[in-house]
């Protein structure tokens, strides 16, 4: 209209977040033409996108119209749900928050809530998070005050930091919540049957192991004479060695494999790391030591999560899962992804026992922080060195609610908390397991009806 100057408005379109960091490192965010960048928006671009409409003409060399022109409409992208629940989703990232600043947790934490019984990952939570609105902006206080006087590659750097899925892309030692495996293991091999047997195991402080001494760690105070229940309320040490040894290299590692700790679950989530664990053939006495209660390898909370599901769900290995169904926007047509389910691991019976065992650690063992009044909670709580020599700890809490018809499990994970109360797991991440469920439970209650 050979306007030169004023205002003109231009139709546009871009994602936009109606609750804002909920879930951020989950759903990710998209760029500037509106393509995923990261997080579910990455994976499903192709499902999301849809296809712009536009105008066929045909013209002749010149350009020059040679009919009439044909409008094909824009297509909308599909639709997905997920397997995420906002409610529960909230009341975990609100705890974690609280956990992070009040333990000073200076390498942040993450939290997965995972419905054993179908592997839908109820809620997943990093902190810090960021708003998927201003994916570019400084999300903390801390970052904020430091930002002007980044350079380019220190920024970048902190963005990446930012938008990082920890509970999937991160590895840590699991430390004394990875008993649950040695523990399910020992009672599959039968090495272990009656788990309140009197006087089967004996705590001296410390076991000798290949010329290297292994320290429970009560070395000063043992807890001398102990059932398999009694070991796992006190997560003893020498005890679950001990079991290791009578497993074996060539079985535990049969174990492992079962319970999918070799390889990714398969997420349908972008950069999900793998286990590090020393090859079976170069694995000795020492080494089958060290993993048999959880330290000198890595794994991703979402794997460590996954174990413990496939405990809950009767000793079945359970694919954990995010997208619950795709809908196609033309036609309406809903597609539900299936639940996927692996081999029977340890027997229904073995896997009660697990269960009986976790539920003791928390009403009267080291995750009694994590009792919820009304509910039967199972748990177990990990301490962890953050690598060799760091001064860096992970401490962690995993639960299971209710331990006699499991349907939320729960893992807590907090890196390098510097808080006046300390970095045990029993005392930082296990309140936090308490304060979750104390809410999360009653919800599912009343959305089941009880």
């Amino acid at each position: 209209n050979q306007i030169t100057r004023g205002i003109n408005i231009d139709e546009d379109s871009k994602r936009y977040y109606p609750y804002g960091t909920l879930a951020a490192q989950v759903i990710g965010f998209c760029g500037s033409d509106n393509q995923g960048l990261d997080g579910i928006e990455a994976k499903y671009d192709n499902e999301l996108k849809g296809t712009n409409g536009r105008i066929d003409r045909r013209t002749n060399a010149s350009g020059v119209s040679l009919g009439d022109e044909d409008y094909v409409s824009a297509i909308d992208g599909n639709n997905l749900y997920l397997t995420i629940d906002m409610t529960i989703q909230s009341i975990v990232e609100k705890y974690l928050k609280e956990a992070c600043i009040d333990n000073i947790c200076t390498d942040g934490g993450s939290i997965i809530a995972m419905d054993p019984r179908n592997g839908d990952i109820l809620a997943m939570a990093t902190y810090p998070s960021y708003d998927p609105n201003s994916p570019y902006e400084p999300s903390t206080d801390e970052l904020k005050l430091t930002w002007d006087s980044m350079d380019a590659e220190g920024k970048s750097a902190a963005l990446l930091g930012m938008w990082r899925n920890i509970a999937i892309s991160d590895t840590y030692e699991p430390g004394s919540v990875f008993k649950t495996v040695t523990a399910s293991a020992a009672l599959e091999e039968k090495i272990v049957t009656d788990i309140d047997q009197e006087g089967q195991f004996c705590c001296t402080g410390a076991i000798e192991v290949a010329g290297t001494r292994i320290k429970c760690w009560r070395y000063y105070r043992p807890h001398g004479s102990e059932s398999l229940r009694l070991a796992l309320m006190n997560s003893c040490n020498p005890v679950f060695i001990g079991l290791g040894q009578k497993i074996g290299v060539t079985k535990y590692y049969e174990y492992l494999r079962k319970f999918g700790l070799f390889s990714k679950t398969g997420i349908h989530l972008p950069g999900e790391a793998n286990s590090i664990f020393v090859k079976e053939e170069k694995a000795g006495p020492v080494e089958l030591a060290t993993i048999s209660f959880g330290q000198r390898f890595e794994i991703t909370p979402l794997q460590m999560i996954t174990a413990v599901s496939s405990i809950a769900n009767e000793g079945i290995y359970i694919k954990p899962r995010i997208v619950k169904s795709i809908q196609n926007s033309a036609s309406g047509e809903i597609t539900d992804l299936p639940i996927e389910t692996g081999e029977q691991i340890i027997s229904k019976e073995n896997a009660k026992k697990v269960l009986s065992m976790m539920n003791s650690v928390v009403s009267e063992g080291t995750g009694k922080n994590a009792r919820v009044d009304g509910y039967q909670v199972g748990g177990k709580t990990g301490t962890s060195e953050d690598g060799v020599n760091t001064g860096k700890y992970v401490t962690s809490f995993c639960g299971v609610a209710e331990t006699d018809n499991p349907s939320i499990v729960l893992l807590i994970t907090l890196y390098n908390p510097t808080g006046e109360g300390g970095h045990q797991g029993g005392g930082v991440a296990a309140p936090v397991g308490g304060k979750i469920l104390g809410e999360v439970l009653p919800y599912l209650s009343s959305k089941s009806g009880d």
